[in-house]
């Protein structure tokens, strides 16, 4: 059959599964729209968390930037495999005996501040509408790809898809559908891998292959040094960011990752604090799987990409590159006028323009693979996404009807009021997600590292001083917060989109890129909360007392919301 046939067939039943489990699962009180009834098995919400984890920008993007940036590229898997570990050890097992299922209501009852649950609330939002738009636009890519439809119309489809089983089912049914999507995007990242590692190496594991010999007996990556050096781009196996801005991404992505809202509330689906560290470590099992093989893929892809189009004519063109060239991601324009395709690093020189979010859902076409492969790369993608994108859009709608409205603005809501007015407020978010996507403020990854680091500079300090510190009153953490996120966020904002031009290091504040800002950022809340804390009155005694037993390893606590 025909690729378009396979991807019908695959992105058909696979979302006929999604439909059918968020009918199956619905919600029909708060506590299954907002942590499925705290019901959930440790086994089934790890995979849950790491399908949750696992984006579009983990499935489609972060291949492809290690696959064009090579070493450069790592900061993404260091920083992103890391925070989950920081976020399984330091956060996860805290937050869940708290009881409480939102961070907003968090810092709302440990800052014992109407005020701190409100930014809180602000916060919750502005992370999460950055990093929903890089699913989004993920989505808008496969679609635009595998259905030759334009990207927008791929994002409204995807649009469709997460709002009847975000809306309708809530955590409960987005849950359980994500255990489905974990099963669909591994499945779909590893066939491939397996695919082109036994085609280039002979190894059937793609980590093995990854450090293996090719069929002329060179070793990979030192035949993909070669190959891109001949080229004129920078040695695949040597960095060029400086040392600074390498750490400041790490650790911004470590720790964003540490206060990202959509993976914490996962941890208040389980009965008991125990099954969260359970569920913790699944999780991070399942995560393994895929991040491991991430620089393998990349490093296929690249060698993949440049024996298929380089120095080649355009006439004679693999099928791919006009298949890709339809959606936009792929441009050539024949600068010499010899109709060959020149790839080379020379901006002046080069004749090829290609997208590195194109690269994991090219690699199956690139490398020859069977259609169907192709098709199942495509479902995986989207599986990818819309898992994270319900995440997202579920802290979204919690944030308003529970931590704004219930706890805030209009205490006296019934439960039916409150669970109405949360499936509104998803309502809208998919709305407002979709023109994001379809207007995204940069690639896949770079939009989602963007998110990272504003969850670093407002989210991470004041959850970490939350749990740890018995002294840090509300006027520290509202300080920090809006300082961290504001100066982030004007510090992105400003080299991004008012001044690309001065986006170089020469102008960034201390060799910091913005993709790095939010350690910066989580320093200074780091510093100002405890400034303030230090000259202001102290937490009130009841709230010492439960910071204290927060970290007593007994007693379990169901998630309330009260």
């Amino acid at each position: 059959m025909e690729v378009m046939t396979w991807t019908y067939l695959m992105v058909g039943v696979t979302f006929a599964i999604y439909i059918g489990i968020a009918i199956w699962s619905r919600a029909g009180s708060t506590s299954e729209y907002y942590v499925a009834g705290g019901g959930v098995s440790p086994l089934a919400n790890g995979m849950a968390t790491a399908a949750d984890w696992m984006s579009a920008a983990s499935f489609i993007s972060m291949a492809g930037i290690i696959s064009f940036a090579g070493y450069d590229g790592s900061v993404y898997l260091m920083g992103w495999t890391g925070g989950y570990v920081l976020l399984a050890l330091l956060l996860a097992p805290y937050l869940r005996k708290f009881g409480k299922f939102t961070v907003p209501d968090f810092v709302g009852d440990r800052y014992y501040s109407s005020t701190a649950r409100l930014v809180a609330v602000v916060c919750a939002i502005f992370v999460s509408f950055t990093y929903v738009a890089g699913q989004m636009r993920g989505v808008g890519i496969v679609f635009s790809r595998f259905l030759e439809v334009d990207i927008n119309t791929g994002v409204i489809i995807g649009m469709a898809i997460v709002f009847f089983y975000a809306v309708l089912g809530g955590m409960k049914g987005i849950t359980y559908t994500q255990v489905a999507q974990y099963c669909v995007l591994i499945f779909a990242y590893m066939v491939p891998a397996i695919f082109i590692s036994l085609l280039m190496t002979g190894n059937p594991i793609p980590q093995l292959g990854f450090g293996s010999q090719t069929a002329d007996g060179t070793y990979l990556l030192d035949k993909l040094d070669g190959l891109v050096t001949q080229l004129g781009f920078g040695a695949y196996t040597e960095g060029t960011k400086p040392m600074i801005d390498v750490f400041c991404i790490t650790l911004a992505l470590m720790v964003g990752t540490a206060g990202l809202p959509h993976v914490i509330v996962r941890f208040f689906t389980v009965p008991r604090v125990r099954d969260a560290r359970i569920s913790a470590g699944w999780a991070l099992i399942f995560i393994a799987i895929l991040y491991t093989t991430a620089p393998a893929i990349a490093a296929f892809a690249r060698v993949n990409l440049i024996d298929s189009v380089s120095e080649k004519a355009y006439a004679e063109a693999p099928s791919w590159v006009k298949s890709w060239e339809k959606t936009g991601l792929i441009k050539w324009e024949d600068k010499n006028a010899d109709g060959n395709m020149q790839y080379v690093a020379n901006k002046d020189a080069n004749e090829l323009t290609i997208d590195r979010d194109i690269m994991v859902l090219a690699n199956p076409e690139i490398a020859k693979l069977p259609n169907w492969v192709v098709a199942l790369v495509a479902a995986g993608g989207l599986a990818a996404a819309l898992s994270t994108a319900a995440g997202l859009l579920l802290v979204i709608s919690t944030s308003i009807s529970h931590d704004l409205l219930k706890k805030t603005l209009m205490p006296g809501i019934t439960e039916k009021q409150e669970l109405l007015f949360a499936r509104i407020g998803a309502a809208a978010a998919v709305c407002i997600a979709g023109y994001l996507g379809i207007h995204p403020p940069g690639f896949v990854a770079q939009v989602v590292a963007f998110a990272f680091g504003l969850a670093a500079a407002s989210f991470f300090p004041v959850i970490i001083m939350g749990i740890f510190s018995r002294r840090m009153n509300k006027e520290g953490a509202i300080a920090g917060m809006v300082l961290g996120l504001t100066v982030t966020a004007g510090y992105i904002i400003y080299f991004k989109f008012m001044h690309p031009e001065l986006n170089t290091p020469d102008h960034w504040f201390l060799g910091v890129s913005p993709e790095g800002f939010g350690t910066v950022g989580m320093v200074l809340n780091f510093v100002i909360a405890t400034a303030v804390a230090s000259v202001t009155k102290a937490p009130p005694a009841a709230v010492q007392r439960l910071v204290a037993e927060i970290r007593v390893p007994r007693g379990a606590g169901a998630a309330s919301a009260h």
